[in-house]
């Protein structure tokens, strides 16, 4: 099983402690680059692909630590997509 095929996993189990950096590196490896509007997009990114998909989530603060309704989001998209 390879690295991303890990991480994909340990998202769909949607634990506790699952970071902003790890979904970032996912959607990364599944063609996805983040977006953000400059200086004021405040915490939302986007991040989007060739076939102009998008995952919008707000970059969480002060931890790194995604919340639940974000992982199911990200989950359902890519699922919906074919990407997972």
């Amino acid at each position: 099983m390879s690295k991303l095929e890990k991480d994909i996993e340990r998202l769909k189990s949607k634990p506790k402690d699952f970071t902003y950096d790890e979904a970032k590196r996912i959607l990364n490896n599944l063609g996805f680059f983040e977006y953000n509007k400059g200086r004021t997009s405040g915490s939302r990114v986007e991040f989007k692909n060739n076939l102009n998909k998008k995952v919008i989530l707000h970059k969480p603060h002060p931890s790194n630590i995604l919340k639940p309704y974000q992982m199911n989001d990200i989950v359902k998209k890519l699922k919906e997509w074919g990407n997972i």
